[in-house]
């Protein structure tokens, strides 16, 4: 079994990177374009480190929801952005093109990645799978002290609900959420799960604040906070069947939501 320190999926993830601005947001949209900078520390760093430094940033960029499905990307206007030559940029790209976020199209450009509704459907399908089974697992593995950090970071969603501001309410859950899952997936003591999941919440992260709402999930607070608490409840009763239940409901809602702000864009 690994030691109780094994890294949290989130914890690669909010390093302070700041990411690349859409030059042309949607009127009226409440997307927040950041600039970026390939600067970290003081140092600038250099080769395949510089490579990964801009990667981190489009790819933060693209999870916080700050480019449209379908939205062309400037190699230009990202490498300027950052401060680097091209050859960086598109070294960071072809990783994001591995990943499923964005579509390099030969000799058109590079576009955010678009997915048909089906595609979605069986995302979630799989991700809940995985995700309930490392809450089966979790449930029979946690430890005291993961419990008690799950129950921080679950009372700081609650708090969340009480946040009259949409867009602190959307940006808060998916940070927060994010942490969440990522202590269950400590839980499991499993590298594999850690790991995988992470790719996994990439995408999960990218095809919701890639979707029709400016401000994701930020109605749907409240649910998703009661679906948390279920699955903590089992958890902390090490009830396996439980949990994985509780757990594999809650992703698959995602599917229903993301349809119902799709229909109220539409």
């Amino acid at each position: 079994m690994p030691a109780d320190d094994t890294e949290p999926a989130f914890g690669r993830r909010y390093g302070g990177l700041v990411s690349v601005p859409d030059p042309s947001p949607s009127p009226g949209s409440t997307r927040r374009p950041r600039l970026a900078s390939a600067t970290t520390g003081g140092r600038r760093p250099t080769g395949s480190r510089l490579s990964s430094v801009v990667y981190d940033g489009i790819k933060e960029s693209l999870l916080e929801g700050d480019h449209e499905a379908g939205e062309r990307l400037s190699v230009e206007q990202i490498a300027q952005a950052h401060g680097v030559s091209k050859q960086p940029v598109m070294d960071a790209l072809r990783r994001l093109s591995i990943d499923g976020l964005v579509e390099i199209i030969p000799q058109v450009g590079v576009e955010v990645a678009r997915y048909a509704p089906e595609e979605i459907d069986d995302f979630f399908e799989l991700f809940a799978s995985v995700e309930s089974t490392a809450a089966g697992l979790a449930a029979t593995r946690r430890t005291e002290a993961q419990l008690r950090e799950l129950d921080t970071v679950g009372a700081r969603i609650e708090a969340l609900t009480h946040d009259d501001d949409p867009a602190a309410r959307s940006h808060g859950y998916r940070v927060a959420n994010r942490e969440y899952h990522g202590v269950i997936h400590t839980m499991a003591h499993s590298r594999i799960i850690v790991d995988y999941a992470a790719r996994l919440w990439d995408l999960s992260d990218f095809l919701i604040n890639t979707g029709p709402s400016d401000l994701p999930l930020h109605s749907a607070l409240e649910q998703r906070h009661a679906d948390h608490e279920a699955v903590r409840a089992a958890l902390h009763e090490q009830d396996p069947d439980a949990a994985a239940l509780h757990m594999k409901r809650h992703i698959l809602d995602t599917v229903g939501i993301i349809r119902s702000e799709r229909a109220g864009t539409a």
